[in-house]
């Protein structure tokens, strides 16, 4: 599952609209497990996950043995997956800065159409803010990169580069996953317009012969009090 990017638009959901239908399949669904409520009391079902995520997830998976067909694989599938996302989504916020560092090496490198891997990771560690470098003995490499860009579809190729072929990343494989996970904040206009320069004649200081903006000391005594 990919996140929304800005811009992109998905149908809301209407209680009006949507509610009678999903009332319908609730008291569909409430009958149906009234009357086999004894088997999936008794239910102990084979499930993909151990412990504290087992016991979340048992009721499901034994609603999905008593549905059968596909079900039972179904829900086994969306407990793996949905576990699996649930541990990684500490993770989450690392791969994103990874995201927007690689943004930040294509900046530093010109903003090339392509970059070879080697320039990419050089530029990642030695960034000495971030944690790359840590990620092993020569830290990030280009598996463990390939690995981490691959959960947004983004895989290198073999590019030509003008000192020759070598493995590297296209800018615009990027695009997709910078304008979803983190977009460019955009420049916020203040509103106010600042008033020209006058260019006209200069006016007089009330009490003196002296323009504003000149270089004429302002006189210290009032001529009408000297």
């Amino acid at each position: 599952m990919r996140r929304r990017a800005l811009g992109e638009k998905v149908a809301p959901y209407r209680h009006r609209r949507d509610g009678p239908a999903l009332r319908t399949i609730a008291q569909r669904l409430t009958a149906w497990l009234h009357a086999h409520l004894t088997t999936l009391e008794a239910a102990e079902p084979a499930m993909p996950v151990e412990d504290r995520a087992a016991d979340t997830w048992e009721p499901l998976i034994a609603v999905a043995d008593l549905a059968a067909g596909t079900w039972p694989a179904r829900a086994r599938h969306a407990v793996t997956t949905l576990t699996a996302e649930a541990n990684d989504a500490g993770n989450v916020s690392h791969r994103i800065r990874l995201l927007t560092d690689i943004r930040t090496a294509f900046t530093t490198l010109g903003n090339p159409p392509a970059a070879p891997t080697a320039d990419l990771l050089t530029a990642l560690n030695s960034d000495p803010e971030a944690p790359w470098a840590d990620s092993g003995p020569n830290g990030l490499t280009g598996k463990k990169l390939g690995d981490l860009l691959r959960e947004f579809d983004i895989r290198s190729d073999t590019i030509r580069f003008p000192v020759g072929q070598a493995k590297g990343y296209t800018r615009d494989a990027f695009t997709d996953a910078w304008q979803r996970y983190c977009p460019e904040p955009e420049t916020p206009s203040t509103g106010v317009s600042v008033p020209p320069v006058p260019t006209s004649s200069p006016q007089v200081i009330p009490g003196t012969d002296h323009p504003t903006g000149t270089d004429q000391p302002v006189p210290t005594t009032h001529p009408r009090y000297a």
